[in-house]
């Protein structure tokens, strides 16, 4: 490898870039920082500790001594830790203390696979393949029910609907780093795509992009 491949993965909530970058990071025996959990993590930590999103320097001071242990707990990939994440996320102080984190991980020797809101605009602008995954708020509301309703069977799919459309507007509306396609990014949307048909899009995407390079 003559240069390092970073792959970024952007795109809104329940589009599953998740999914995908995972599957591009084993094809190509790659580290992935799914970003989401750092976010994530930072509001757990805030709801755990009661700090309210005016406690800034306490949001800060998490971020910053955040240990990569805490993205393991498989209580942030629960609809509430979701939301906090997208609160906390649009703290612009917040975003700071976090950047230089992912900035290190994505651009370690051979690279990395990200996945997040502005991998390819503000972390790895510089990344050689980006590729922004999106799908209708209807579909990505309906992937994101199907999973939480087997934890929670009373869990209706227009209050998860309302929720994706809260964080859409809160992602792309903050001030600091907001959800948006790179120039040069690839727009994959799978609202109408299966599983399967969604990760040799990627895959395709990754080696066209890689022989350009």
């Amino acid at each position: 490898m003559t240069y390092a491949l970073i792959i970024a993965f952007d795109g809104p909530a329940a589009s599953g870039k998740g999914t995908l970058a995972s599957v591009i990071a084993q094809d190509y025996d790659l580290p992935m920082l799914d970003t989401g959990l750092i976010y994530r993590a930072v509001g757990f930590l805030r709801a755990q500790r009661g700090l309210t999103l005016e406690d800034v320097e306490q949001l800060v001071e998490i971020a910053r001594t955040l240990d990569t242990q805490t993205l393991d707990n498989p209580e942030l990939r629960g609809r509430e830790a979701g939301e906090w994440a997208s609160q906390v996320a649009a703290l612009p102080e917040v975003r700071e203390a976090l950047k230089r984190f992912q900035i290190d991980f994505a651009h370690q020797p051979g690279g990395a696979v990200l996945d997040g809101r502005d991998i390819g605009t503000v972390i790895a602008p510089d990344a050689p393949v980006k590729i922004f995954v999106t799908a209708r708020a209807e579909v990505r509301a309906h992937r994101r029910w199907l999973q939480l309703v087997k934890s929670n069977p009373d869990l209706a799919y227009e209050d998860v609907l309302a929720d994706i459309r809260l964080r859409d507007e809160r992602d792309s509306s903050r001030s600091s780093a907001p959800l948006s396609m790179a120039d040069d990014a690839v727009l994959l949307d799978t609202t109408d795509l299966g599983i399967e048909a969604a990760i040799e899009h990627a895959r395709r995407i990754v080696r066209d992009r890689r022989g350009s390079f």
